[in-house]
């Protein structure tokens, strides 16, 4: 019962269940998405320095920069298992 989270780069770990979008960052909308977050205090930057790859956008309304792929975050999410689930160890 307890929350799934994913790793986003760099140490830093996000919870999987309040994701809504995995956006490309160099897109316009996605530009003013997040310049309108930063405004109201709700964007979070991870990419320590780094080109963001990926926008997350979160149902609490937060955005998450990332510099790793929104193919690679998909990629984590998917190897998260639903609850009631084996999870397959390789």
């Amino acid at each position: 019962m307890g929350t799934e989270l994913v790793h986003v780069g760099f140490g830093n770990i996000i919870a999987a269940n309040r994701i809504i979008a995995l956006l490309a960052p160099d897109h316009q909308p996605t530009k003013r998405l997040a310049k309108e977050a930063k405004g109201r205090g709700l964007l979070i930057d991870t990419t320590h320095g780094r080109k963001s790859k990926a926008a997350i956008l979160l149902d609490t309304g937060h955005v998450v920069l990332a510099a790793i792929s929104p193919e690679t975050v998909a990629h984590r999410l998917s190897t998260i298992c639903e609850p009631g689930e084996e999870k397959i160890e390789a």
